[in-house]
């Protein structure tokens, strides 16, 4: 029996998945948006809306946040009418966004200060991972809170990792971004060859893809980009900002990532030409720009 009150702020392409399976689940859920259209999709499902991050969290036990970046995380939490003005001790924040591994620490000290718990529970699998409930997610912070948070998190993911102290989840999920862009721009060489190469891209993917050179990304991407359909299950701009992320804790910590460095700029590039909405896979028009022939198209 779901019997901890759950709110949940951020309903975004990750979020309002997420907070449907955990509605799903029998949690009483509350939910807060900047943009009110979203709340309304929810309450629609079974969900309480609420007015302010503040009042959401004066009416949770344990609050969810998945929003895009560390600023947006910084004012939900400790902003006017942030969480932290309303929850009480004894709470439990799980971030679930992805964000700076040094920002985590430090909200987390500023909570802990009111009696707040903090988790940062970022996660992987897409859009269709959140809707599925089958993201895989990779937590830091105190065992105890991670049991206590355990019934939520199985309603929204498969794999569950505790991979540390606080910040250790968002350091590993900044991990995860290496290699998803990574693979990401390996996908997108192997099929611009294909296509220079002239064989049936189809047959070429079907027969790669089971096979080492295999990926997630490979499997779930690789045939939008043979339909050119860039739908996003997460979008260049929300992307970049990871890799963004990278590479600032990168410099930090004085880790060289020349090829994460390299997609950096090439996802610069479709952002310059508008295209930061589309999904993460459209780094492959980065290369067909060099190229002077898209994959699926027909040479010029």
């Amino acid at each position: 029996m779901a019997t901890e009150r759950i709110g949940y702020i951020g309903l975004g392409i990750m979020g309002r998945g997420m907070a449907r399976n955990l509605l799903r689940a029998g949690f009483e859920l509350r939910v807060w948006n900047r943009t009110s259209a979203r709340i309304d999709e929810l309450t629609a499902d079974g969900a309480i809306a609420t007015t302010s991050p503040a009042d959401l969290a004066a009416q949770s036990d344990i609050i969810i946040i998945c929003v895009s970046d560390t600023p947006d995380v910084e004012q939900v939490l400790l902003g006017e009418q942030g969480v932290i003005a309303g929850a009480a001790a004894g709470s439990l924040v799980i971030d679930m966004s992805t964000i700076s591994p040094q920002a985590t620490t430090r909200f987390a000290s500023t909570l802990g200060e009111r009696g707040i718990s903090m988790l940062d529970a970022p996660v992987s699998g897409g859009s269709e991972g959140a809707a599925r409930g089958t993201l895989s997610i990779m937590i830091g912070g105190d065992a105890a809170d991670i049991e206590r948070a355990m019934p939520a998190l199985q309603a929204m993911g498969k794999t569950i990792t505790h991979v540390g102290p606080t910040g250790a989840g968002q350091t590993v999920k900044l991990v995860n971004q290496i290699l998803v862009v990574g693979n990401a721009l390996a996908m997108s060489e192997a099929l611009l060859f294909a296509q220079a190469g002239g064989v049936d891209l189809e047959k070429a993917l079907a027969a790669v893809v089971g096979g080492a050179g295999g990926s997630w990304m490979l499997a779930n991407r690789g045939p939008q980009i043979l339909a050119r359909d860039w739908r996003p299950g997460f979008t260049i701009d929300l992307q970049q900002k990871d890799v963004r992320l990278v590479l600032g804790a990168a410099d930090q910590l004085g880790c060289p990532l020349p090829a994460t460095a390299l997609i950096f700029q090439l996802y610069r590039t479709l952002q310059a030409r508008g295209l930061g909405h589309e999904g993460n896979h459209a780094l492959i028009k980065a290369l067909e720009e060099l190229a002077g022939f898209e994959v699926g198209g027909e040479s010029s």
